[in-house]
């Protein structure tokens, strides 16, 4: 919690304006940013000065792991983060290569899962770095990345949290996770909840024990339309205790995850927090 607000003031305070493109707005921004997340003490990273919904954030992720690509698959297991840029996205809604309402194309977990090869075939990226970690293996090379530039006209969006490098040091098994952008008063609690989630899962499905994962940002930013609601609000209020996270026990393999987990099967214990606030969503 205190490493997310000092990179919101150091946003405030030494952030230079940005034009983006994308989106048409300004944004104070910062460029390279490293947190960690003590995955082995249960400090939960949730937000506690404003209201943070956790479970659509991991029910997100649990998408990506599943290697979803329409945005109705999303609301079903408990997320409308899909919907504006699957349809409301002008650029997306002109691409010929779109299938229709709630269609991503090949984004995030599609990249994680079914990563396509010259020969055609699929390559599963999260299935080999499972098996390798549960035998004890660690090539350096246990990644996966969702940065395909070669498809990136065949999706709604590029990845912005887009490679998850794992590591193992005896049974201790840690995670670096890579995002190259960060909408930091709406996208970053999401985002530091999956990368400490992804962790948890997968150390408990591979059987070791889960201990710090580094988030590693390039371009952290705040969007002009948030910034009052930052300065003035967010920042002047007094953060509460971490809560933890506790996942069920009973999910043992990525065979689970891809077929029977559902949100009932997280909950977080010891979560304070202060009221919502409504920033603006730059779509």
């Amino acid at each position: 919690m205190r490493q997310y607000l000092t990179l919101c003031q150091k946003i405030i305070d030494q952030g230079e304006w940005v034009k983006n493109a994308r989106t048409g707005k300004r944004c104070l921004t910062v460029i390279d940013v490293d947190l960690v997340y003590n995955v082995d003490s249960n400090e939960f990273p949730l937000i506690t000065t404003r209201k943070s919904f956790w479970k659509s954030a991991i029910a997100e992720f649990l998408g990506y792991l599943r290697g979803y690509s329409n945005a109705a698959d999303f609301r079903a297991i408990g997320t409308k983060t899909w919907d504006a840029n699957a349809n409301e996205n002008t650029l997306w809604l002109n691409n010929p290569a779109r299938a229709g309402r709630d269609d991503m194309g090949r984004v995030y977990g599609v990249q994680g899962r079914s990563w396509k090869k010259p020969d055609g075939t699929v390559l599963d990226q999260l299935q080999k770095v499972v098996d390798n970690l549960s035998s004890g293996l660690d090539d350096r090379g246990e990644i996966v990345s969702f940065y395909n530039p070669g498809e990136f006209d065949l999706g709604c969006l590029r990845p912005c949290m887009h490679t998850h490098n794992f590591s193992l040091l005896g049974d201790r098994l840690f995670l670096t996770s890579y995002q190259r952008s960060c909408d930091v008063p709406l996208g970053l609690n999401f985002n530091q909840i999956q990368v400490f989630t992804f962790l948890a899962l997968m150390a408990q499905i591979t059987g070791k024990k889960a201990a710090k994962a580094y988030h590693k940002i390039v371009n952290a930013h705040i969007y002009e339309d948030q910034i009052d609601l930052m300065r003035d609000v967010q920042l002047k209020r007094r953060p509460f205790s971490s809560p933890q996270l506790r996942i069920n026990p009973e999910i043992k393999s990525l065979r689970d995850i891809e077929t029977w987990v559902t949100l009932d099967d997280f909950s977080v214990e010891g979560y304070q927090h202060h009221e919502p606030i409504a920033y603006p969503f730059a779509v």
